[in-house]
């Protein structure tokens, strides 16, 4: 019951601040492209709480505290301004640029966000580096041949100095079937030893392997520059690492068994906030990229889809036709709906309820 209460918890200020940001990156740009915002609501149905300032927008907190939303005028109506339509503050009236900067917007805060986490991560409890000590070895792996065990740690690949388990890493994918000399401590005694790696196909290509397993994490403090550098890095590479997966996902049909929904972002959710406040500020900087990029996929539904449309107006010279634009929505609302259906029933077998339900009911 504590790890569904945390799990729970944790999920709902993670769905909180992600689609927040999302959303106040589509407010901040409409606002400097003079669209009027007639609402921002933190959470849907009911207000607990509201204001209006000074420019109409009604600021909401809400009953239900899964989202939110901004609500911009003339947003929307689909098609394109009829002539004669001349109100300065609705969405429909601004420009194609205006209009695609307000859509792309809400990814772009969520790649922001991503950023300034991951640097804040760095500027208070440090950059994340994998010492090159051995946390477990694979059987009947060219590390076991040689007499590696967990502990040992690696000194040296080919008189080359490791000083991190990612020296490791760089050195052996590219030695496929390769022999090395390796210098090992075990017990505070250096060992040597000469072995063949093994070779194993990763995304069409042969990687070389050991064997071994790090995760021993320790973190060091960097310098300002330095953590600026590593935030953007990571922002990065976690964004590189959601592309890659969705083109292996989509081209190859690679990944679906790791697809997560709710549920399961809930789960990790949880447990990233049980490991501490760093990992969790992490996974929420990691989930950012994540859904920035996920809402760009040109979808009918999706901030992408709409700029599918922007790009359609910009190469025809006008909006596609009203009942045009509302059939790709449905469509997309369609396949939007099957996915989550699907992820949903995943998770729910992920996490054992399939199987105790079919258990249940004989």
């Amino acid at each position: 019951m504590i790890d569904f209460i945390r799990s729970l918890a944790a999920f709902v200020v993670v769905l909180g601040i992600l689609v927040t940001v999302h959303e106040l990156g589509h407010y901040l740009v409409a606002r400097w492209r003079g669209v009027a915002v007639e609402a921002f609501s933190i959470g849907f149905g009911p207000a607990l709480l509201s204001r209006t300032d000074r420019h109409g927008t009604v600021w909401k907190l809400s009953a239900i505290p899964l989202g939110g939303y901004v609500r911009m005028k003339g947003w929307a109506e689909l098609g394109g301004a009829t002539r004669g339509e001349t109100d300065p503050g609705s969405f429909r009236t601004k420009s194609l640029g205006s209009r695609a900067l307000v859509v792309a917007a809400g990814p772009a805060a969520n790649m922001v966000l991503a950023f300034v986490l991951f640097t804040l991560v760095f500027a208070t409890a440090g950059a994340p580096v994998v010492r090159p000590v051995v946390s477990s070895v694979l059987p009947n792996s060219p590390a076991a041949a040689v007499g590696i065990v967990k502990g040992d740690r690696i000194a040296s690949i080919d008189g080359r100095t490791i000083k991190t388990f990612r020296d490791i890493q760089n050195i052996i994918l590219t030695r496929p079937d390769d022999r090395i000399a390796i210098t090992f401590t075990h017990d505070g005694a250096t060992h040597g030893a000469n072995l063949t790696t093994r070779s194993r196909m990763v995304d069409g290509r042969q990687v070389g392997e050991l064997g071994i397993v790090g995760a021993d994490v320790v973190y060091r403090r960097l310098g300002p520059v330095a953590t600026i550098v590593a935030g953007a890095r990571e922002t990065y590479a976690a964004a590189a690492a959601t592309l890659g997966g969705l083109w292996n996902l989509v081209v190859y049909q690679k990944g679906v068994k790791n697809l997560g929904g709710p549920v399961r972002i809930a789960q990790i959710s949880g447990q990233a906030a049980a490991l501490g406040i760093a990992d969790f500020v992490s996974f929420i900087a990691l989930l950012s990229v994540n859904l920035g990029l996920i809402n760009l996929i040109p979808i009918p539904i999706l901030d992408g889809g709409h700029l599918l449309f922007y790009a359609a107006e910009a190469l025809y010279g006008r909006a596609l036709p009203r009942r045009a634009q509302e059939l790709a929505i449905q469509i997309g609302a369609a396949i939007l709906a099957t996915l989550i259906i699907f992820v949903t029933w995943h998770d729910l077998g992920h996490i054992g309820l399939i199987h105790w339900v079919s258990h249940l009911l004989g």
